[in-house]
């Protein structure tokens, strides 16, 4: 099993974890409510989970201009 980290603005790859001896309790997902859970991870088909997260570079246009959050894309 894998977890991918993407990033959910502009969709780069940031990282990957691939151990079977990592827990969701270790990486924190028990702290996520269940509607954060259904908007930040999603279980593929072949058992690999993806985790969409905000990458720095997005963070840093997000702070720098928080009207961003009105487009359903950053990178219109």
């Amino acid at each position: 099993m894998a977890i991918n980290y993407v990033c959910r603005h502009c969709r780069t790859f940031i990282g990957r974890i691939d151990s079977d001896q990592v827990s969701e309790s270790q990486l924190g997902f028990q702290f996520l409510t269940p509607d954060e859970r259904r908007d930040i991870i999603a279980y593929n088909s072949n058992g690999d989970t993806t985790v969409r997260i905000t990458c720095d570079y997005c963070k840093e246009a997000l702070d720098n201009n928080p009207e961003l959050t009105l487009l359903s894309n950053l990178l219109q």
